[in-house]
């Protein structure tokens, strides 16, 4: 169990891998850089998903689903999307395979190729909006929300579980409205909704801020974010909300009648999250022993584990634990009751630690004498005997102090990292010995954004909303700058 994970502080990047393969969320599958989620890490999507999905319906949005193949000629229609995802990009050229005559399996069949190759799709925005020609002719047809739960391909070189996979899941949002004022005010909302779920059930606090022209989105005006920091001290975007201007009304001619006038383009945005976040919620809390997930996200909020000799014991047990298993689950807290007589109770333990189950009960023969149980909160790995009569009411708000107290240590965490500099000498030294966010004045330039991006590694994760107007001078070149910006090494 634990004891086989490597230590933080030793390897952080061999703690994560094996986290990820020894709590049963992920592994490599045949096909190099992607990924085979397992059961319970896909059982911890499905919650975020969920989540998600009610608050986009929430704010009017409906899903749908477009395809996975897009012709090549429609990413040639916006110049610098196409420039941002051509060297991501997996092609498809035919569309047959044949036995091979020498008898060596099966090859491609030449006669089978595409008069058009087609693009698995790295995002949607050109598929979609070709299609939103054919939705939207009206000003009475706007806004125009849609929302799809999907996969992508993004050929990457260098691979990690979650992080950065060929193929990920995400979901990716695209709207179109009459007005620039309406598109903009969709993309913040959306970005407001994506940094109170990393607040509110991943129990991880995210700074909100716009990208740069270097980091934004290819084919957005502007790249609204999320930034996350994660306890190696780099750190991880975590969601991206866009603003497109009219860029792909353009492109694909979405053109509306508005109540007044002549015909207009539409305004339009797109944002997404993906499986990226899984990454971010181990990353940001876990420990040596193991996965520590908020019970807003857990698959299994309470496990049970009986101990026992016999059967008789077995049933003693059961008879005292099923009202409060009853009476949780009517709560809508997920138990899990763990009878197994092939694995030890210390066995149980340590592998429901090792997958970051908030909260564990122990009940044996002399707990149902005694009316008691035995809690340990994984958090804090502290252990208490309660009575069983009052049980579930201190597990529920034990469930709410520990979503909490994950928060609150990430938080504290964030807190201490985060660095204001005022010369590059003093960055550099903050970058290699403490890392964490840095707020560094910037003259506001690609080339000097670029040049510490090739001397320190570390990129602009974002120029943070309503940051205060500060007059300074750019770490780099010295020349004036009105405001800092949150400098980091990130993943």
């Amino acid at each position: 169990m634990s004891k086989f994970l490597p230590k933080r502080d030793e390897d952080y990047s061999l703690w994560y891998n094996e986290l990820v393969k020894k709590a049963d969320l992920a592994e490599n599958s045949a096909v190099k850089g992607c990924m085979v989620i397992k059961p319970y890490g896909y059982s911890i999507w499905e919650k975020m998903q969920s989540i998600l999905d009610t608050k986009f319906k929430e704010t009017g949005h409906t899903n749908a689903y477009f395809p996975l193949l897009i012709p090549k000629s429609y990413l040639s229609k916006e110049a610098s999307h196409v420039e941002g995802f051509a060297k991501e990009c997996a092609v498809v050229t035919h569309y047959r395979l044949k036995n091979d005559p020498n008898g060596k399996g099966v090859i491609v069949d030449p006669d089978a190729k595409l008069e058009e190759e087609l693009i698995i799709r790295p995002t949607s925005e050109t598929v979609i909006w070709s299609t939103f020609k054919n939705w939207v002719q009206s000003y009475r047809d706007l806004p125009l929300l849609i929302n799809q739960w999907a996969n992508v391909v993004r050929w990457e070189m260098r691979t990690r579980l979650f992080l950065r996979t060929a193929e990920f899941l995400w979901q990716e949002g695209h709207t179109a409205h009459a007005t620039k004022e309406e598109a903009i005010k969709e993309t913040e909302t959306m970005l407001d909704i994506y940094a109170e779920f990393a607040e509110q059930y991943m129990a991880m606090p995210v700074l909100r801020g716009i990208k740069t022209a270097n980091e934004r989105f290819a084919g957005a005006e502007e790249t609204y974010c999320i930034e996350a920091l994660m306890q190696d001290g780099k750190a991880l975007q975590a969601g991206t909300s866009h603003f497109l201007g009219q860029n792909f009304a353009k492109a694909f001619e979405v053109k509306f009648a508005p109540k007044e006038g002549k015909l207009d383009y539409v305004w339009g945005t797109s944002w997404g999250v993906s499986t990226r976040l899984m990454g971010a919620l181990i990353m940001a809390h876990s420990d040596d022993e193991g996965l520590v997930l908020p019970p807003l996200l857990a698959p299994i909020q309470v496990v049970v584990v009986p101990i026992f000799k016999n059967e008789e014991q077995l049933q003693s047990i059961r008879v005292k634990i099923d009202p409060l298993i009853k009476e949780l689950r009517q709560k809508n807290i997920s138990v899990k009751f763990d009878d197994r007589d092939t694995q030890t109770p210390g066995f149980k333990f340590a592998d429901y630690e090792l997958k970051g189950v908030p909260v564990r009960i122990a009940i044996g023969p002399r707990d149902v004498e005694n009316n008691t149980l035995e809690i340990a909160r994984r958090d804090t790995k502290e252990k208490k005997s309660i009575p069983a009569d009052t049980a579930s009411g201190e597990i529920e708000a034990l469930l709410k102090d520990i979503q909490l107290n994950i928060y609150q240590k990430a938080l504290a965490y964030r807190n201490t990292h985060t660095t204001e500099v005022n010369s590059y000498e003093e960055f550099c030294n903050v970058l290699d010995t403490k890392g964490g966010f840095i707020l560094a004045h910037w003259d506001g330039t690609s080339e000097t954004e670029q040049k510490i991006k090739e001397d320190t590694k570390a990129t602009i994760r974002c120029i943070e909303l309503n940051t205060k107007q500060e007059a300074g001078k750019c770490i780099l070149t010295g020349k004036p700058s009105t405001q800092r910006v949150v400098f980091a090494r990130a993943y």
